[in-house]
């Protein structure tokens, strides 16, 4: 039976803008919270990953984050000393631009900073990050980590995954059971080059890094800078780079 063309499909999955509404709620809440602390922190974000993310707001239950665009959270703080929600904290506006919170806290510029400046954990780098360092899989016998431990404390790849290697462009093939690229005793060849430092990462790439399980992605959370409420002073920490400002479309 021919498919009817008013059939749609509908994708439970997508996700919905933003309201007016939930808009103006954040707008609120932003207002709202400024009385109750002490400080509020400007937060730039490398690497944004929602699983640290969570661990960063359980470790600061006591205080509150919100994300949003940064032109709503600007006109929420005031974009001048006459819109202004308290004193100056209008002078933190600038430092909203690209991946950034609010943090609202009781905590010590100093805590604040201790607790950011040790805490980036690791993860899998997506496509169109930066390499932090370089990555090449020697020759020979193919082991699990491509190489980066001792062959001893490793373990050579499974043999199913040596199709997918092949079909991301890496020349391996298989020699009495095991994954192999190049000659077997790894006399010749140079090994292959997944990646160099500073190089952006596309797709293949970060394939292949998850695949030998190379972390080379870093979580950070840098103080931008911090307003203090008892003589509505504006600090600023790590100045923002502006060729890392993204393009945010008035909207709100």
């Amino acid at each position: 039976m021919p498919k009817s063309k008013r059939t749609k499909t509908y994708h439970l999955t997508q996700v919905t803008k933003k309201t007016r509404e939930q808009k103006e709620q954040l707008f609120q809440n932003i207002r709202e919270t400024v009385p109750n602390y002490k400080y509020c922190f400007a937060l730039g974000f490398d690497n944004m990953r929602n699983n640290h993310l969570k661990e960063v707001r359980h470790e600061m239950s006591d205080s509150r984050i919100f994300f949003g665009k940064t032109k709503l959270m600007s006109r929420a703080l005031g974009t001048d000393p006459s819109s202004a929600v308290a004193e100056n904290i209008h002078r933190l506006s600038p430092h909203l631009s690209g991946s950034v919170a609010l943090l609202f806290t009781n905590r010590t510029p100093i805590e604040i900073s201790e607790y950011f400046s040790t805490f980036t954990p690791v993860d899998f780098a997506r496509a169109g990050a930066v390499a932090n360092r370089t990555f090449v899989i020697p020759p020979g016998v193919v082991y699990a980590t491509g190489g980066t431990v001792p062959a001893e404390h490793d373990v050579p790849l499974g043999h199913t995954i040596e199709p997918e290697l092949r079909r991301l462009g890496v020349p391996t093939r298989m020699v009495r059971g095991k994954v192999v690229l190049g000659e077997v005793d790894g006399s010749t060849g140079e090994g292959y080059t997944v990646c160099k430092e500073g190089q952006t990462l596309d797709s293949r790439q970060t394939r292949l890094l998850k695949l030998f399980d190379q972390c080379l992605s870093e979580f950070k959370v840098r103080v931008l800078a911090y307003w203090t409420s008892d003589d509505g002073s504006v600090t600023t920490v790590d100045p923002i780079d502006e060729n890392e400002m993204e393009v945010v479309e008035d909207n709100e």
